[in-house]
């Protein structure tokens, strides 16, 4: 009888563990495929950039030094590998791009060009598919990374080689700095 009750608790223990497994092959499959839809969006972004460069510069001829900056920071991002590789590249031309759309403050005629107005309007509905493909991501590596540091499946993890991925986050200074509110 003893020996019964052993057996069905090992059994039960082995059920366990293979459910764990499982869900940590569904969660790592998930981060992959949330890791491709950035990837996506990214790429998306990058072949909009030359576009608006493109444009800005028939408005801004002597600013060389700012265009060879975003294309720069675009090439970089595109041979990035990685979550933080990614992370560092996105960062620099998110800067850039900055860099490049206050130019159009300085060139009244270039903020009333309508092909502008059109490259801007989409690398902002870009923007917003990068930032909801993020939190996705994001989402899934929360899950996937609790799977991996809770105990018991902490141990079934260690067992096969399951580690902790890398949160996906970008350090916008527009979204960081505090709105100024002016009466």
């Amino acid at each position: 009888m003893t020996l019964l009750i052993i057996g069905v608790l090992v059994l039960l223990l082995v059920f366990y563990a293979i459910g764990i497994y499982n869900k940590l092959v569904r969660l790592r499959t998930l981060v992959e495929e949330a890791w491709s839809g950035i990837d996506v969006q990214l790429k998306k972004r990058y072949n909009l950039i030359p576009n608006l460069v493109e444009t800005v510069k028939g408005y801004a001829k002597h600013e060389q030094e700012t265009f060879e900056k975003v294309v720069q920071a675009r090439n970089l991002a595109q041979s990035a590998t990685g979550v933080e590789a990614q992370q560092a590249a996105e960062n620099q031309l998110n800067k850039a791009l900055v860099n490049l759309f206050a130019l159009s403050e300085q060139y009244p005629e270039l903020k009333a060009n309508q092909n502008f107005l059109q490259l801007q309007e989409e690398l902002s509905v870009i923007e917003q598919d990068i930032e909801k493909s993020r939190r996705y991501y994001n989402g899934t590596v929360r899950e996937k990374n609790i799977l991996v540091e809770s105990f018991p499946s902490s141990i079934v993890a260690n067992m096969f080689g399951f580690v902790k991925s890398k949160f996906f986050e970008l350090d916008s200074e527009v979204e960081r700095s505090v709105p100024q509110v002016k009466f």
